[in-house]
């Protein structure tokens, strides 16, 4: 049996991070994987998860079994913290994943389920992922246009178009806030005008929220998701605590389904147990009950706060500081969109040739598409790589 198997293509990303592992040079840069890193080059553990860690384990007095779902407390803090009083509580349903990778997996398997032929329409570009999930579970796909790279800027009358001609019953992946891999977000009188083209259609939104509090802040990272949960019957959110608590590994994630009435919360939330059942049973719990007491202890979510605000002005600061950099080693603006995108990635617009270069001449690492980690540079690296792509990119991005 097992040599019917055929091989899998690579994750890039996965590959790039070999691929650096394995470089000598002691000035190489890595703006690949997606993860924060602080001015030492280091993924921190935040001081609340520490607090929350050493409370935990002076407390804990059982490692059994939560439920199918996950702990009751974990979902509820999610559900205030992501949706406030946007929908009815009695209108919702959520259940804990493996982090936000689970969450969207989940999220979309409910769908399958309710709805084996629905469409699942992606932005481009998105988060390879999103492809490569849907694919795996067999429904079919679409992208519809988001994102003009000629122009630096959202493709609004491309993307309103192509929403609207949405088939009702479909799903429609948004980026709730710090788009990955472009950092550009819709406007609040730009996502007015999605919700109003999606409210027409009868599709059912699946909003991946993987960076909240990462481009300005909890509230507004969370408006865009509220306005849908407001404006459509039925949404699905997908919420990562990877990044904003910095459990990476420890993979707490959670989805948050709004129905149409508080059976139909009841009917997807027996759904989502079943389907947590037959894919890991109980989800784990750790990372899940740490971001439940830091949420729910003031002293904690303070500390927790602050340092969430850390990390978004550290973003935010380096963003400014490369824009300028490459304005000056460009002698241009070309790159001015980087200092006003949001979350840690943009995407320099760089063909394959010229990542290949940028990786082999300059020891600069990016994915294939010129997605970079903006949160991943240490802030003396800026002038050398404003330098390399300057001279690798420069010319060519001044002539487009």
């Amino acid at each position: 049996m097992l040599e019917a198997l055929k091989p899998q293509p690579e994750d890039q990303i996965l590959m790039l991070m070999d691929q650096f592992r394995a470089d000598t040079r002691a000035d190489k840069i890595d703006l690949g994987v997606g993860v924060y890193r602080n001015s030492q080059g280091v993924t921190p553990v935040m001081g609340a998860v520490k607090s929350a860690e050493r409370q935990l384990w002076e407390s804990q007095t059982t490692k059994g079994y939560t439920s199918l779902i996950g702990d009751p407390a974990f979902v509820d803090a999610m559900r205030d913290l992501v949706i406030g009083d946007a929908v009815d509580p009695a209108r919702l349903a959520g259940a804990a994943s493996v982090g936000g990778t689970g969450a969207i997996r989940l999220g979309l398997d409910l769908a399958r389920l309710a709805a084996p032929q629905a469409t699942v329409h992606i932005p481009d570009p998105s988060w390879p992922n999103h492809r490569a999930i849907v694919a795996a579970i067999g429904m079919p796909m679409k992208t519809f246009r988001y994102f003009d790279a000629d122009e630096n800027a959202l493709d609004m009358p491309g993307m309103i178009a192509d929403l609207g001609a949405v088939a009702a019953g479909d799903v429609v992946i948004l980026h709730g806030c710090c788009h990955n891999p472009t950092g550009s977000d819709p406007t609040p009188a730009q996502w007015a005008d999605i919700v109003a083209a999606l409210s027409g259609t009868g599709a059912v939104v699946l909003v991946d929220l993987a960076y909240l509090g990462l481009g300005d802040g909890i509230e507004a990272d969370a408006a865009a998701t509220r306005m849908l949960l407001a404006g459509l019957p039925e949404v699905i959110v997908a919420v990562s605590c990877s990044k904003n608590f910095g459990l990476y590994r420890d993979r707490a994630g959670v989805v948050l389904v709004s129905g149409q009435s508080a059976a139909q919360a009841a009917l997807v939330r027996a759904n989502l147990a079943t389907l947590n059942r037959l894919s890991y049973s109980f989800p784990a719990d750790h990372g899940a009950r740490l971001v439940e007491m830091i949420l729910a202890d003031a002293a904690l979510r303070a500390e927790w706060t602050e340092e969430l605000s850390e990390m978004r002005n550290r973003i935010n600061a380096l963003r400014r500081d490369l824009a300028e950099a490459l304005r000056d080693a460009a002698g241009s603006d070309r790159f001015a969109h980087f200092g006003s995108q949001r979350g840690m990635f943009s995407r320099l617009g760089a063909t394959p040739d010229e990542v290949r270069r940028l990786r082999e001449d300059h020891a600069i690492y990016m994915v294939g598409d010129g997605r970079m980690n903006i949160a991943g540079l240490a802030k003396e690296d800026i002038p050398r790589l404003a330098r390399a792509i300057a001279e690798v990119c420069g010319q060519a991005q001044s002539a487009g």
